[in-house]
């Protein structure tokens, strides 16, 4: 098979994937061998190759945004069938005895294992899954429009659960990527209202389409404060940016693995008032099983841009540099 392999991080500039034949994954006991169709791109995925996030694997085949087939199956695997169409999202498994994971919180398991990051992911021609974490897709979805569900669109969805917005109420995005643009397609099906903060002229253009009510710049100040606040762009600028922006007892959902320094900031122009910080870290199964079956409801349209697994590091620049109408996929092929 074809596999893009991370051998050391350096800045995606640098070309640090390299695209080699490598022999394909044997399934193992309760997993799945998926002939990858399309993975999408995330900025997860540049944080890994550019080694702003400790690696515990090396060589390493990222990607976490996976549509493809059932190939083979491991001993003992159930619940899936060769030929069947799956999505394999960034939550490879967990330990399924913790705390967290007795408590629904799944994503907080300290075993936790991650797609593309502790184990290899999408961007190749054949991957392994355990079957119990992958996804059925819905119907209505062909690969490319369904890839940046798995993780764009979960963690949007998850981010918009954890800012406690409620219909009628004034939503702030800051960034407005592959998850925001997903994002703002539920919020909007709830009935909220949606103020868009971004500085690409392209971006700015896409919130427009897509519902938003204002769109500005995130040193701009809106036309009334904000109730809930989801920040997805990986700039810590941002966070009392937007905390400032929320009225009293507001929450702001970071929906980021990684954000560069956080400026200082004041207790009470930021933080007073009972507003609440919090992240969001990863998605549970029942995450990703909510926004499947409501994406076709709404529905959600992707916006995506398509690139060959041959051009890597060419889409992982794009996505660096704010290029993308929407979210990137690499299709297989």
């Amino acid at each position: 098979m074809k596999a893009a392999v991370l051998e050391a991080p350096k800045p995606i500039e640098q070309k640090p994937l390299s695209v080699v034949e490598a022999p394909p994954p044997e399934p193992g006991v309760g997993q799945v061998r998926i002939r990858v169709r399309v993975c999408g791109m995330c900025h997860t995925d540049l944080h890994t190759v550019e080694g702003e996030l400790p690696l515990p694997k090396l060589p390493l085949i990222p990607g976490h945004q996976v549509v493809g087939e059932v190939d083979a199956l491991g001993p003992g695997t159930s619940g899936l069938a060769v030929g069947e169409r799956v999505g394999v999202p960034w939550l490879h498994s967990t330990c399924g005895r913790c705390e967290y994971c007795l408590a629904s919180l799944e994503n907080l398991c300290e075993a936790a294992v991650f797609t593309g990051y502790h184990v290899d992911g999408g961007y190749a021609e054949y991957m392994v899954a355990p079957a119990g974490f992958c996804c059925r897709i819905p119907e209505a979805y062909p690969d490319t429009s369904a890839a940046p569900l798995l993780c764009a669109g979960v963690i949007g969805y998850r981010a918009l659960k954890l800012s406690e917005v409620k219909p009628g109420q004034i939503l702030g995005l800051f960034g407005f990527g592959a998850s925001a643009h997903i994002a703002i397609q539920v919020a909007r099906y709830w009935g909220c209202r949606c103020y868009v903060f971004t500085r690409s002229p392209h971006h700015q253009a896409l919130a427009r389409e897509l519902g938003a009510e204002w769109v500005g710049r995130a040193e701009e100040q809106p036309p009334e404060k904000l109730h809930s606040a989801v920040v997805f762009a990986p700039a810590g600028a941002l966070i009392p940016a937007a905390l400032e922006k929320l009225r009293r007892g507001g929450v702001l959902a970071v929906a980021s693995i990684y954000t560069d320094p956080i400026p200082q900031m004041d207790y009470g122009q930021h933080l007073y008032y009972e507003r609440t910080l919090r992240s969001v870290t990863a998605a549970t199964r029942k995450d990703a099983e909510e926004l499947l079956e409501l994406a076709p409801k709404v529905p959600i349209r992707t916006e995506v841009q398509t690139f060959r697994l041959e051009e890597i590091n060419e889409a992982l620049c794009t996505l660096k540099q704010s290029g993308l109408r929407g979210a990137g996929v690499i299709v297989m092929g």
